[in-house]
């Protein structure tokens, strides 16, 4: 880049202006700060008013014949003073009928206040000077347009030719001789390029400069230049990744911001390309799990149609399992309530990552209607199945997490596994699994259910809508259901934990944090409402049974 052009913003220096035909012709000579020339000119002021300060906004160069200095030193202090304080460039003066020399005074504080003070030995057109010099700032200004123009052709070009994100950091690295990355808003890298200081790997300069700043509100690293890459959610303003040009090998101009800022809206279609792509297989493997499930695609013909989806489980077992959100991005990629941005793309990556390290072969696909995430995994054995379901388990979770789904205060994601066999097992497994982790929704919180032990939520569930149902709960628990609005304690809570430890009145008591008497006193209570004998097998039944079902009739 041309050094008469700052490296701040748009603007030529001062020492450019005075090598101008216009101010040439003057006879320009530096009586204070001449080693302050590199500052910027931004724009060109001519007045001749005491106050001509008020009207200034900094960076100006100032043309004046001196009338509004002032005859005594103490207003010429004045005078001065007030322009550097507003921070011009530099104030130029035309001798003669008002100064045939500059005062010292005015010499003087120029030099203490840092402020450049040029006198004209001969007269000079100043709307001359004004032309050339606005003209110089209008063709800079257009120069880096051009240059920054080139590097949006080249980023460009390499997208034609097949390449994607890394080519275009590529490109810009090389045209600002510094490393560039590409972070995700909360400033997790995601794409590197370019060399650091002496050739090293730019993962370094990352951890070592923009590592120090974790934080997606904290400044980046000084004279370094970050960009929003437009795009990550629903709204105005939403951020999908973030560019950041690091100056470690050499000096950012302004001509890099521009490059950069062109770069970021290529990237931002690159990015919803790849979303939209992702987000379509993703789909499209949903679709095939989901035919499966209903029987639309023979057991025999699921092997090939598989294959095709880059599926290869080997000779043993299949595992399907589901995943069920609690609060689901909805199926036009947008967030319902709870999730907090992303969509199906992101959930799909998110959790594709993280399953990567279970070591399995897996088909993982996304249904956003029923809000699921079915998938099949491919065992050598049937004795893999508890660990490789905590592993699967864990991953599934911390990939929906990662995508934004596990909002404080949500209902959590549920994961149920389903029974390892064949792929006629793998498609009755995956119908009953969805319908199953539909079925545990509320039920406290685990790493995941077994199918095979949640069979009858799931046939409460499918009675939901039987009127039968709710009045078989209102008569096993209503009347407790009835005490507990008017009264306290409730009693409804002691009758679970009492029927979930199989009526051990001792555990009972520890986890309620109750004394023996006091658990006593509310048994033989929810007994007195109830009409009936906790002691009674058949009793504990119908209440275990009501309590499960009351989930689904209320």
């Amino acid at each position: 880049m041309d050094s008469a052009f700052d490296t701040e913003g748009a603007g030529i220096t001062v020492r450019r202006a005075l090598e101008l035909p216009g101010l040439r012709s003057g006879l320009p000579e530096v009586l204070a700060c001449g080693d302050r020339l590199d500052r910027t000119v931004r724009w060109v002021h001519a007045g001749e008013v005491p106050n001509i300060a008020s009207l200034l906004k900094g960076g100006e160069l100032l043309l004046t014949t001196g009338y509004g200095l002032g005859t005594r030193p103490a207003e010429q202090r004045a005078f001065v003073r007030t322009l550097a304080d507003r921070g011009i460039a530099a104030l130029v003066v035309e001798l003669g009928p008002r100064f045939a020399r500059l005062p010292a005074a005015l010499v003087e504080t120029a030099r203490t206040a840092g402020l450049p003070l040029v006198q004209l030995h001969r007269e000079v057109p100043f709307v001359t000077v004004t032309e050339e010099i606005h003209t110089e700032i209008v063709n800079g200004h257009y120069a880096l347009q051009q240059r920054a123009e080139e590097v949006y052709r080249r980023c460009t070009g390499a997208l034609l030719a097949g390449g994607g994100v890394p080519q275009v950091l590529g490109v810009l690295a090389g045209f600002a001789g510094n490393p560039v990355f590409l972070e995700t808003p909360g400033g997790r890298l995601l794409y590197a390029a370019g060399a650091g200081p002496e050739g090293a790997d730019p993962l370094q300069v990352w951890e070592g400069l923009r590592g120090q700043h974790r934080d997606a509100d904290a400044p980046p690293p000084s004279g370094s230049v970050l960009v929003d890459v437009p795009g990550g959610g629903p709204g105005a303003g939403a951020v999908r990744a973030r560019l950041v040009l690091l100056p470690v090998r050499a000096p950012l101009a302004p001509v890099h911001r521009m490059a950069v800022e062109r770069a970021a809206g290529i990237l931002a279609v690159v990015l919803m390309q790849a979303r939209q792509e992702e987000e379509l297989a993703a789909r499209g493997r949903g679709d095939f799990l989901s035919d499966l499930a209903e029987g639309r695609i023979a057991a025999d013909d699921a092997p090939a149609q598989a294959r095709v989806l880059g599926f290869k489980p080997g000779d043993g077992p299949l595992l399907p399992v589901v995943m069920r959100l609690g609060d689901a991005p909805a199926a036009d990629g947008t967030a319902r309530a709870g999730a907090v941005g992303g969509g199906w793309a992101v959930l799909a990556r998110a959790v594709a990552e993280e399953l990567a390290s279970v070591g399995v072969p897996v088909l993982l696909g996304v249904r956003p209607v029923e809000g699921r995430v079915p998938l099949l995994l491919g065992l050598r054995a049937e004795s893999e199945r508890p660990v490789v379901a905590d592993r699967v388990a864990a991953a599934l979770r911390a990939g929906a997490e990662r995508a934004g789904m596990r909002r404080p205060g949500a209902q959590p994601p549920v994961v149920v596994v389903g029974v390892a066999g064949g792929w006629a097992a793998a498609s009755a497994g995956l119908r009953h699994a969805a319908e199953t982790a539909t079925a545990a929704q509320g039920l406290p919180d685990r790493p995941w259910y077994d199918a095979r032990r949640l069979d009858i939520d799931l046939l409460l569930w499918r009675l939901r809508d039987h009127p039968d149902l709710a009045d078989f709960v209102d008569r096993a628990i209503g009347p407790l259901r009835d005490h507990d609005h008017r009264a306290k304690p409730p009693l409804l809570p002691t009758l679970e934990t009492y029927l979930a430890h199989a009526g051990r009145k001792a555990e009972t008591a520890r986890e309620l944090h109750l004394n023996r008497q006091t658990l006593y006193n509310r048994l033989a209570r929810i007994g007195e409402l109830l009409g009936t004998d906790l002691d009674d097998p058949q009793t504990v039944l119908a209440l275990s049974l009501a309590l499960r079902a009351r989930r689904h009739v209320t």
